[in-house]
């Protein structure tokens, strides 16, 4: 609007309603957001924008032409989602929503995993799928690109994106290639939006998987559907006032909940603009939009004229997790293992443990004793005193049982935490920490945690260790035959001509 003339702009101000002092807000923040604002006589519309970018993103990709690379690690990606919500389908949380869902009635149209798995409405089926994929934290985290976008909060891309597109899938009885086709499009939407929003967003105390999360789900969910242009832009801004999720719930079973809401939402949003709801124009840009509003701003060159250049899923990739907790805590407890075993240290040889790192590790890791296996996946005390204690920790080890047990609660005193700020100071795109380790016999050790992360780009799992992975998770519901079906389906998925195939694998009998 810079290019109106005085008289013009008043014109616009008085056909609009807005005001001058309004109107001319308006402007500033779409010209801040990268859109250009164009007038047809009875409205704005802001057709050049980021809304404008993700909407034609949604409705052109084409499955034909994305990079190999990208499909691949979509597969893996599938393979860790999958298995993260088999398992965490058998926690307390999600039998709760289990037991909401099917007391909500209506039909059975798709399918909530689980021993037995349930058929539930569509939108319920992604509540349930998503809800469980981030039960037991274990599932993926998005990388950042900078020191200013703090690493493992941005969100966790696949099981939004995942639960959505394979409830509607399924309904929908659409092929495999439809099926990774709508997922790849759900991912790369949700990591770019939290890659460009300002960082305040998340430090404010908003949880972007949550938050954002839903935007993947939607965009998945409205690729599958096929619309136009004009109902994909509708499906973001319902989507944009569907989005929520704080930082409060962490270490409680409303975290989990976020995924599932995001995804169970993003369907939900996709499925009224297809009936002909809308949304307001351009729903990310603006004054008023979802950047501005929620995050303070936007970063639009993160996402305007990058969307699948590359595809976040292989640049700068996505992380797969070891252990089922705060991925800030990750690199700090193969840190604790590695001196453990190097030194052959035992609990009760312990006098104390320090950890040093910056406020991206310390405040979101913020339990500093805990009581419940939820509390545990935020609380570095009890992470490094699992590693000391059983040197390891899996599935096993987070149980509410165990986390109460006499050792435990013995050992996580002599657990202390300390803000550095010369690890502050490095930034946050990385999950820098350093260990140091008395016992009572005088010895002290001390272990600066890697940059290169098990699970990460640099040292990403083998397949053989996310087949691993996928087994252990599973093994909570699959037998084992079933368990070799299903990988063979996901890394097949391309080829299946129904979709309901690999939802009948994922099934114990």
């Amino acid at each position: 609007m810079a290019h109106l003339t005085r008289k013009a702009f008043v014109r616009m101000a008085a056909r609009t309603g807005l005001g001058t002092v309004a109107l001319g807000r308006l402007a500033r923040a779409q010209t801040s957001s990268g859109s250009k604002t164009v007038e047809d006589g009875k409205n704005l519309h802001f057709s050049q924008g980021v809304t404008a970018q993700v909407v034609r993103f949604i409705t052109s990709a084409d499955i034909a032409h994305v990079p190999a690379d990208v499909v691949e690690q979509a597969k893996r990606c599938l393979i860790d989602g999958f298995g993260v919500i088999l398992a965490g389908s058998m926690v307390r949380s999600s039998a709760i929503v289990r037991e909401y869902s099917r007391s909500s009635g209506g039909p059975g149209q798709a399918t909530a995993f689980g021993a037995p798995p349930v058929r539930v409405p569509i939108e319920y089926a992604a509540l349930l799928n998503g809800a469980s994929g981030h039960a037991m934290d274990f599932d993926d985290t998005q990388l950042s690109t900078t020191s200013d976008r703090t690493f493992g909060l941005l969100t966790h891309p696949t099981v939004p994106a995942l639960a959505s597109s394979l409830a509607l899938a399924e309904h929908m009885d659409v092929s495999g290639r439809e099926f990774l086709q709508a997922f790849i499009i759900g991912f790369e939407v949700e990591c770019k939006i939290a890659e460009a929003i300002n960082p305040n967003h998340y430090n404010r105390g908003y949880h972007s998987t949550g938050t954002i999360g839903v935007f993947g789900a939607a965009a998945a969910a409205a690729r599958l559907l096929n619309e136009n242009p004009a109902v994909v832009s509708h499906t973001l801004a319902i989507a944009a006032s569907l989005s929520a999720g704080i930082r409060v719930n962490f270490g409680t079973m409303t975290k989990p909940l976020h995924a599932g809401r995001a995804a169970q939402n993003g369907i939900f949003a996709a499925r009224l603009a297809s009936s002909g709801f809308t949304g307001g124009a351009d729903g990310l840009d603006g004054e008023w939009g979802f950047f501005q509003v929620a995050g303070g701003g936007a970063d639009t060159d993160r996402i305007a004229g990058v969307l699948g250049r590359p595809f976040t899923m292989v640049k700068p990739g996505v992380s797969v997790k070891p252990y089922p907790c705060g991925s800030l805590s990750h690199p700090s407890m193969d840190a604790m293992l590695k001196l453990v075993l190097d030194h052959d240290i035992t609990a009760d040889q312990v006098q104390s443990v320090r950890v040093r790192a910056g406020s991206n590790i310390l405040e979101p890791l913020r339990y500093k004793t805990a009581k419940t296996e939820l509390e545990a996946k935020f609380c570095l005390p009890f992470l490094m005193a699992v590693i000391i204690l059983r040197r390891r920790a899996g599935i096993q080890e987070f149980t509410d049982s165990f986390v109460a047990s006499t050792p435990v609660q013995q050992l996580m005193p002599r657990v202390e935490t300390k803000f550095d700020p010369e690890l502050e100071a490095q930034g946050f795109d990385k999950m820098r920490s350093v260990i140091e380790v008395r016992l009572t016999d005088g010895r002290s050790f001390m272990q600066v945690s890697d940059d290169r992360y098990r699970g990460g780009p640099d040292r990403p799992f083998t397949r053989d260790e996310l087949h691993a992975k996928f087994r252990d998770c599973a093994a909570q519901v699959l037998p084992a035959n079933r368990m070799t079906h299903a990988l063979d389906l996901i890394e097949s998925v391309d080829s299946l001509k129904s979709v309901r195939e690999l939802v009948a694998a994922m099934s114990p009998a």
